[in-house]
C-alpha cells in the first residue's frame, strides 16, 4: 500500500508495557557486514540503493539485515541527499504491525523533505510505501527518516530504495559536533504530542525531536545517538510500590547493544543480542540523564541511594571505556530533583576511584506545571524546549563551543 504526503495524529491508548507476541523463530541471521564501497544493484532497469553508511548517514545504533536497515532506538533513522523527479521509500513492519489492534505500540516514523516533515505515521502494516517528492524537474532534496517512538514496544526497518539510473542518493553532510544521549521517557519524547497529564502511554504520542535531547543537538549542529527506555533507571524501572524493585528494567544492561524491544529485527533478531559497534559513532559528549524512574523506588532512603550512585559509578566506568575521550554530563531534574545528591554523589565515587576529571554534573529545572503537562505528567514541548537551551548552553560553556 502506498502513502502520499500525508500526517496522521492518533491519540493515545495503553500505559502498561507488556511484551508483545510476534510469533517468530528464534534463530538470528547473522548481520551483513558493510563495506567500504556503496552497495547498488540493478533490478529491472532501476538502480537498488541500500541504506549502507556509504550512501546514506545512519542516525543513532542502526544494523543492515539482508539489505535492510533496522531501527530501534529513537531518533534512529537515515539522512542522505536525494537527486531526481520522484522518490519513493518502502519500510518493512516489525511484529507489532501483525498483532490485531488499532495502531497501538507500532512504531511511529517521521520523513522529512529539506527540512520539513512530509510523512507522519504508524507502521501498522507489515510493509509501507511512501512517495516522498516528486517533481516535474529533477531537483536534490535533503531527506531524512526518523524513528519518533521508542524501542522496547516496537521497530522498523528501511528497504533498499529504487531509483532511476540517471538519479543519485548520497549521505547527507556531517554535522560540526557528535552527542550521544542516555536516558528515559524523558529523553524518548514521551506523551509530547498529548497534553492531558491523566492520559497514559501510546507510542503514536511519543516524537523525540520534540524532547530537550534532540532540541540540544539541533541546537548544537551535532549529530546524535540515543539509548533511551521508557521507565528504565539505573538500579530500578519505575515502580508503583517502593517495596518493589524492577531489577530488569535497568539501562547498562543494554547500554552496549542496538537496543531492547519486545520485538525482533527481521523477524528473528532481537536487538538485544547484537552488540553496538562504538567505532561507528565516536561523541565529543555524552549525557546521561537517568534517576526518575530509580526515585520512585529510593523515594530518599539512604541505603537504596547509596546503592543508585555506587552502581551509577560502575555504569559511568563502562560509558568512559567506550567513550574514552568524550566529556560526561551526568543531569537530572526536570521531573524532580529528589535523586540529584545521589547523581553527584556517583560522579564523586567514579572520580575518586579513577581521577577522571572529563565529567561533569547538571541539574536541569523541576516542571512545575506553569508550562503543562503532556502524558503521564511528562514534560511539554515548551518545558522541552527549555531543558534544552539550559544543557546546550552548559555543554557551549564546558566544551567551548
Amino acid at each position: 500500500m502506498k502513502k502520499t504526503f500525508k500526517h496522521i495524529c492518533r491519540t493515545a491508548a495503553l500505559f502498561c508495557v507488556l511484551p508483545l507476541l510476534c510469533g517468530c523463530g528464534s534463530d538470528s541471521p547473522a548481520p551483513a557486514e558493510e563495506t567500504e564501497t556503496s552497495i547498488v544493484t540493478e533490478v529491472n532497469g532501476m538502480r537498488k540503493i541500500i541504506a549502507d553508511s556509504s550512501n546514506v548517514k545512519q542516525l543513532g545504533r542502526t544494523q543492515l539485515i539482508d539489505e535492510t536497515l533496522w531501527l530501534a532506538f529513537s531518533g534512529t533513522g537515515a539522512d542522505f541527499d536525494y537527486t531526481g523527479k520522484k522518490l519513493d521509500i518502502t519500510l518493512k513492519g516489525d511484529g507489532s504491525s501483525l498483532l490485531p489492534k488499532d495502531g497501538e505500540n507500532c512504531a511511529r516514523v517521521a520523513i522529512y523533505v529539506d527540512g520539513e516533515r512530509v510523512i507522519d505515521d504508524m507502521i501498522d502494516k507489515p510493509e509501507e510505501n511512501y512517495t516522498v517528492f516528486e517533481s516535474d524537474e529533477a531537483k536534490t532534496v535533503n531527506v531524512k527518516i526518523v524513528k519518533l517512538s521508542e524501542t522496547a514496544m516496537s521497530t522498523f526497518g528501511i528497504k533498499p530504495i529504487e531509483i532511476q539510473p540517471d538519479e543519485t542518493i548520497v549521505p547527507a553532510a556531517e554535522r560540526s559536533h557528535k552527542i550521544e544521549f542516555v536516558g528515559d521517557s524523558i529523553t524518548c519524547g514521551y506523551g509530547v504530542d498529548d497534553e492531558v497529564a491523566e492520559h497514559p502511554f501510546h507510542t503514536s504520542t511519543e516524537d523525540v525531536t520534540k524532547a530537550y535531547a534532540y532540541k540540544t543537538a539541533q541546537a548544537l549542529d551535532a549529530d546524535y545517538s540515543m539509548v533511551s527506555i521508557s521507565g528504565y533507571g539505573i538500579i530500578s524501572g519505575w515502580t508503583a510500590n517502593p517495596n518493589n524493585k524492577v531489577p530488569n528494567q535497568t539501562i547498562p544492561q543494554y547500554y552496549t547493544k542496538l537496543g531492547f524491544s519486545y520485538q525482533k529485527f527481521a523477524s528473528m533478531t532481537p536487538p538485544s543480542s547484537l552488540e553496538w559497534d562504538f567505532s561507528k559513532f565516536v561523541p565529543e559528549v555524552v549525557v546521561v540523564n537517568l534517576g526518575t524512574n530509580d526515585d520512585s523506588y529510593v523515594q530518599g532512603n539512604a541505603e537504596k541511594q547509596k546503592e543508585y550512585s555506587e552502581t551509577y559509578a560502575e555504569f559511568l566506568k563502562v560509558i568512559r571505556e567506550k567513550n574514552p575521550d568524550a566529556e560526561i554530563f551526568c543531569t537530572l531534574g526536570i521531573m524532580g530533583q529528589r535523586l540529584f545528591p545521589g547523581v553527584e554523589d556517583a560522579v564523586k565515587l567514579y572520580t575518586d576511584a579513577t581521577g577522571d576529571k572529563k565529567i561533569h554534573t547538571f541539574m536541569f529545572d523541576a516542571q512545575d506545571g506553569s508550562l503543562g503537562y503532556a502524558a503521564d505528567w511528562h514534560p511539554t514541548a515548551a518545558t522541552h524546549d527549555k531543558a534544552s537551551e539550559a544543557l546546550a548552553a552548559e555543554i557551549k560553556s564546558v566544551m567551548g563551543w
